[in-house]
């Protein structure tokens, strides 16, 4: 380690990441069992794993946990795009529908992003298009993309 200006600074080459572990790697999907989903309570399973990765914090996963993280991604994207409407091919007012219905929202749950429930109910119908602000706002809560708003 080096101080410069007062601050704690690595040196060149002084920090190595940890190394991957294929014994820990094997105990962790022992534990976690992964496969491809074929239910929703496999689905709800494995999202719980995924979402305790997600809290943990990405710089303080482990390699292991790093790759199972990534694992798990494919297979909760793999099955929503199996079992979940095409999206992709939704209106914008289709796709928030949806998306409520999903979450279990009402218009009043919204508000926070739309400003008034009539507001929620202009954009809900297609006669208020959604915003790029807004959009940004519903991708971030739904964890979706905001072109999909577009």
């Amino acid at each position: 380690m080096m101080r410069t200006s007062g601050n704690v600074t690595a040196s060149k080459g002084s920090f190595k990441a940890p190394a991957f572990s294929r014994k820990k790697y094997a105990d962790l999907l022992a534990k976690t069992v992964p496969a491809v989903i074929a239910n929703d309570e496999e689905y709800d399973r494995m999202e719980a794993v995924f979402n305790g990765l997600i809290d943990k914090g990405e710089e303080y996963l482990s390699p292991e946990e790093t790759r199972l993280f990534a694992l798990l991604a494919n297979l909760l994207e793999e099955y929503e795009e199996r079992t979940l409407p095409a999206l992709k091919t939704a209106s914008p007012a289709e796709a928030l529908r949806f998306l409520m219905e999903e979450n279990e929202l009402k218009q009043v749950d919204l508000e926070d992003v739309f400003g008034s429930q009539s507001a929620v109910s202009r954009a809900l119908n297609g006669s208020r298009r959604i915003g790029i602000d807004r959009a940004k706002r519903l991708a971030k809560r739904f964890k979706v993309s905001a072109e999909l708003f577009f």
